[in-house]
């Protein structure tokens, strides 16, 4: 029986932080999952959705796993004026896991996984200093070009419009989604202010610039069905050639599955995949440190 999804506060540097969280008492490994814009933690624990769910399918294989709110969802939205800067919500999201998991065990320690808009949250915190003590981080839903019809989509949206178009990049085709999914049971209320100067500054100087920094193995998804981002071979060539300095480089494509991968019906797929690559990377990173004591 997997461990239950329980909902945490926590004091982040006196920013409240919350999230859900399934905890064995024994991990492989703790895995911390960051969603994409317009929903929250629920993302990777769809109510209704058990099969659906990161947490509980990775707690069923033996990980800890912590979906955070990001700065800016949940109990953090109420203070503004301490996100609204990159380095304020990267020591958040740090502070956040380490009053988590306090002394519980870790396993082979800490992967970050980042969805769309949580992408920019994951890389940061794998391009920081002790993002070199990550296992790896997975990606996926972003990419440094958009699609023609989803630039066209994005130019017209303000932080207090949502575009014309914008429901169908994100969920089409409807039939890979179940129908409680399609109804919003993920969606929050609003998303955070500073998204909007973040997405504008994403694919052609944020996502490059930190990209190059990462050292730690990187994981991206490619979801078949993906609708916002290109994924073309010139456009794959691209991302690859970013990560210059990482450890590793893996290329994942998800068959079945569109751009939101974790709350559609190839939820279950996907999330053994990247697990499965969790377990690569503390393999690694114990053979590593093996090597450095002897």
């Amino acid at each position: 029986m997997s461990a239950a999804v329980r909902p945490r506060m926590v004091n982040a540097g006196g920013i409240p932080m919350s999230a859900l969280v399934a905890e064995v008492p024994d991990p492989h490994a703790v895995v911390v999952a960051l969603h994409g814009g317009g929903t929250t933690s629920v993302y990777f624990d769809c109510p209704g959705q058990p099969q659906l769910s990161l947490l509980r399918t990775g707690a069923a294989l033996g990980y800890t796993v912590i979906a955070l709110d990001r700065p800016g969802y949940g109990s953090s939205a109420l203070y503004p004026e301490s996100i609204t800067e990159p380095a304020q919500r990267v020591e958040l999201a740090y502070s956040a896991v380490e009053a988590i998991l306090a002394d519980r065990a870790r396993g082979a320690g800490l992967f970050v996984l980042g969805h769309s808009n949580g992408c920019e949250l994951a890389l940061r915190m794998a391009a920081d200093e002790r993002g070199a003590d990550l296992l790896g981080v997975e990606l996926a839903g972003t990419g440094l070009r958009y699609q023609d019809a989803a630039q066209q989509v994005l130019a017209t949206a303000r932080p207090d419009h949502r575009p014309v178009g914008l429901r169908e990049l994100l969920w089409e085709p409807a039939s890979l989604y179940p129908e409680a999914v399609q109804r919003g049971l993920t969606n929050a209320p609003s998303g955070a202010p500073y998204e909007a100067d973040m997405v504008a500054g994403w694919p052609r100087n944020d996502f490059p610039t930190l990209a190059g920094r990462v050292r730690i193995p990187v994981r991206f998804t490619f979801a078949e069905h993906e609708k916002i981002w290109q994924s073309d071979p010139e456009a794959r060539r691209g991302i690859r050639a970013i990560f210059s300095s990482a450890a590793s480089f893996t290329s994942h494509d998800e068959l079945g599955s569109g751009h939101n991968l974790s709350v559609g019906f190839g939820a279950p797929e996907y999330h053994r995949s990247v697990l499965s690559f969790v377990n690569e990377c503390a393999a690694a990173a114990g053979v590593a440190r093996d090597s450095e004591v002897s």
